[in-house]
């Protein structure tokens, strides 16, 4: 692509259905994608201003990259991990993934920006695994943000995949780690994904479980070496089409997580309401202490799990379904 032409991008959000959180410990995660997207568009300009909603910031020099709390944060730290020069364009961006709702809003946000941004520069394309690590890396050392491999990869590559994370470690970057290995996914999705309500803070979850394996607490070393397990069987059940096994698997997996204080009561008594309903299993599809849960249902007729969970206080309710990952769209066409 020519530089200094509009680009519009967009990349999806996602749902983890088991191994979470071992992608950030070598393990192994089964995610889809979630029909909801981040949106980016990069249209020349005299000077590199960042748009967003109804507000606007304009940046002159390298120095206003620096981090200041706000909505254009994430733009400060793309822009800041490509390098200069600073774009002269319009960088207009908007989402419609719930803010801090577990659904990798803001991991989708950072791929799509990455992409275009490239895009806008003229730089050669790269390969969906370089993209992922380049977007990870982005989180993990522009924005501070304790995470794993599993939202980049997902958002980068889309669809319903089996990703194993095996060489990777938690304080691992992209230049001394093996890109995961990534494979598609051919099955029915009998799940359903309820939104607590409350917006959370992955990495606040993340961060003293982290802390923990990194001092090597038992507890969690073991549970994460579980969970990706997990993870494994998960697949297999699946394929096999043995839902009874995969719930009772989903079931392990969120109370390892619970055990180690991922959880949280949004996420609990979701989880109870889903369990009471019939789902077979029911755990967390991202970080606790609010965000989103993921149940699997095994009958065409989901109401009832539906109508539960909404009495059980569940502020919305999503479907994963494998839709494309990161893609380059016509410009002016987008809701950016």
């Amino acid at each position: 692509m020519s530089a200094g032409r509009a680009v519009a991008c967009s990349a999806p959000a996602r749902a983890n259905l088991i191994g979470n959180p071992s992608d950030q410990y070598g393990g192994a995660t089964l995610a889809c994608t979630v029909p909801l997207r981040a949106r980016v568009e990069v249209e020349p300009a005299a000077a590199t201003v960042l748009a967003a909603g109804s507000e606007q910031r304009a940046l002159e020099r390298e120095g206003d990259l620096a981090l200041q709390g706000d909505a254009f944060d994430v733009a400060r730290a793309v822009l800041a991990g490509i390098g200069p020069p600073l774009p002269r364009a319009r960088i207009r961006y908007a989402s419609e993934v719930p803010l801090r709702s577990g659904l990798a809003g803001s991991t989708a946000l950072v791929v799509a920006l990455l992409r275009a941004l490239r895009a806008f520069r003229g730089d050669e394309p790269v390969s969906l695994h370089a993209l992922a690590e380049e977007a990870r890396e982005i989180e993990r050392a522009r924005l501070g943000v304790t995470c794993g491999y599993v939202d980049q990869y997902l958002c980068a590559f889309g669809g319903f995949r089996y990703v194993d994370f095996a060489g990777k470690s938690p304080e691992g970057s992209i230049a001394n780690e093996p890109f995961a290995t990534v494979e598609a996914i051919e099955a029915q999705l009998p799940f359903v994904l309820a939104f607590t309500g409350k917006r959370h803070s992955s990495d606040r979850v993340h961060r003293p479980i982290r802390a923990r394996w990194l001092a090597g607490d038992a507890l969690v070393r073991r549970a994460m070496e579980r969970a990706a397990e997990l993870g494994r069987l998960g697949k297999r059940a699946l394929l096999l089409g043995d839902l009874a096994q995969l719930g009772a698997l989903m079931n392990e997996n969120h109370a390892l997580v619970r055990d180690v204080g991922g959880s949280g009561e949004p996420n609990e008594r979701l989880i109870a309401a889903a369990l009471g309903a019939g789902a077979l299993g029911a755990k967390l599809a991202g970080a606790g202490d609010g965000g989103t849960i993921v149940a699997l249902w095994p009958g065409a007729d989901a109401r009832p799990l539906e109508e539960a969970l909404r009495r059980a206080g569940a502020a919305a309710l999503y479907r994963p379904r494998p839709v494309r990952g990161v893609a380059l769209e016509p410009a002016g066409e987008g809701s950016a």
